[in-house]
């Protein structure tokens, strides 16, 4: 199976949150997919971590190069859409990219962010629980 996994599960990952485990239980044996953006928007989480002080500016090179170890295959996505979708539901567009990326590729969304979750189920789109 395939399955949209957003920023948010990348980093708790790298970042040895508590999730991890679970994280890695629920994705092992699949295959996971994110929209073009994610290394863009991984970057961008990265320098805000740095920015508010809880990683060095070592460290986010580090977790940079764990991340970009996770398999995952890159999806195009319909940016429109996902800008329709952000403005209907009121939620940034950088989360409309993994909703547009569920919904055209047809596949459930793994999330740890509980409004993008309320969104996706909104949109009848498979959300896996961790």
């Amino acid at each position: 199976m395939k399955i949209v996994t957003d920023s948010s599960v990348f980093l708790a990952v790298a970042l040895n949150e508590p999730e991890k485990a679970r994280l890695i239980e629920i994705t092992t044996g699949h295959d996971l997919i994110a929209p073009d953006v994610l290394p863009f928007e991984l970057g961008n989480a990265l320098s805000s971590l740095c920015r508010r002080k809880r990683i060095c500016a070592d460290d986010a090179l580090k977790i940079w190069d764990v991340l970009m170890d996770i398999p995952v295959e890159l999806k195009p996505i319909e940016i429109r859409s996902a800008v329709e979708l952000a403005t209907q539901n009121m939620i940034y567009v950088y989360d409309a990219y993994f909703l547009e990326c569920s919904l055209h590729w047809r596949c459930p969304l793994l999330t740890l962010d509980k409004k993008l979750k309320e969104t996706a189920i909104s949109k009848n789109i498979e959300v896996l629980e961790i």
